[in-house]
């Protein structure tokens, strides 16, 4: 992998992580940043202690300030801003790509205002052809990967070699990623179930127990495959790493930014004070209306997803939201019912 050098747009928690994994696994990295900090930190002390404290970065990894430097010759571009930030990033940056170079996205989130998925954004803006543009989800805690804790990934991008490079890139002894061309699936899988991770942490903040939270988890599949499928995803897709176990990490760990964004809620914070005590960008929060957008456009039934909107962004209290959850028509049960 000497010869394959990758561009990592952004110096968060995830965008870090899996700078680590492409250096590890052979890759030249350049990582860029907002912050001169953060980027004297990274080449001078190999450490991003904002998110990964304590944790040495790869001497293959290093970052600048400067977009175009960080852009230029690399083949691959790895894309970790967050949602509603990525299209006036991509407006500014597209000029700078290589020509050839596969756009990745790390982000798992929504537009707002559009309802379109990550990869349509870079493809609107860019005007890059669909096998170029890739999506890597998956049960993937930065926190975890950081410390060099075995997990597995998904690599979807519609063009099969493309997922197939990409796959090779970030192949470690930790980091195992699975490619497909179900970009769709991928997508919807990763946006979603940061909302039922937010529906799931509410739970947990008021105290309920496993029962409750397994039972959101396996309805809340079935809304993420319900909106999949309705928008041309496999539903085999759910089934896998994108699907359940993305959800089942998101959910369970309390690393999870989104499960405990949730929690805080439960436990009777506002809004307002929930996004105060948050230090990082929580993609459930925005993308949770934008979700339910999207399904009401493709007459998809995703109950779980309409409380937390309706907690999150109407002021319904959260005790509504479970006796809501609760009061539902039972009915005969199948991943695709409402």
């Amino acid at each position: 992998m000497a010869d394959i050098r990758v561009a990592i747009m952004g110096s968060g928690s995830w965008g870090t992580a899996f700078g680590m994994v492409l250096a590890d696994a052979g890759c030249e990295v350049m990582m860029w940043s907002r912050a001169a900090d953060v980027v004297r930190q990274i080449n001078e002390e190999h450490l991003n202690s904002a998110y990964h404290p304590g944790i040495t970065l790869p001497a293959k990894l290093r970052a600048t300030t400067d977009a175009p430097k960080a852009l230029s010759g690399a083949s691959i571009v790895v894309l970790a801003v967050p949602a509603q930030v990525l299209r006036a990033n991509m407006e500014t940056w597209k000029e700078y790509m290589a020509p050839g170079s596969v756009l990745v996205s790390l982000i798992k989130g929504i537009e707002l205002g559009t309802s379109m998925r990550m990869s349509e954004v870079i493809a609107e803006v860019t005007g890059v052809d669909l096998g170029r543009i890739a999506v890597v989800s998956g049960p993937n805690l930065a926190g975890e990967i950081a410390l060099g804790q075995p997990t597995a990934t998904t690599v979807a991008c519609a063009d099969e070699a493309s997922a197939l490079a990409l796959q090779e890139a970030c192949t470690t002894d930790y980091f195992r990623p699975y490619w497909t061309t179900d970009v769709v699936g991928t997508e919807i899988g990763g946006a979603v179930k940061n909302v039922i991770a937010l529906a799931n942490g509410i739970a947990v903040g008021m105290g309920l127990g496993e029962n409750s939270q397994a039972s959101l988890m396996t309805r809340g599949l079935a809304e993420m495959a319900r909106l999949g499928v309705a928008l041309g995803a496999d539903p085999l897709t759910f089934q896998g790493l994108a699907g359940v176990g993305d959800l089942v990490a998101t959910c369970q760990s309390p690393l999870s930014r989104n499960r405990s964004f949730g929690e805080n809620l439960g436990r009777g914070l506002s809004i307002e004070q929930t996004i105060e005590v948050t230090k990082q960008t929580c993609e459930g929060y925005k993308s949770c209306q934008p979700i339910l957008e999207l399904a009401n456009q493709h007459g998809v039934e995703m109950p779980i997803t309409e409380q937390v909107v309706a907690v999150l962004h109407h002021g319904q209290s959260p005790k509504r939201m479970a006796s809501a959850f609760m009061s539902r028509d039972t009915k005969r049960e199948s991943s695709l019912t409402p």
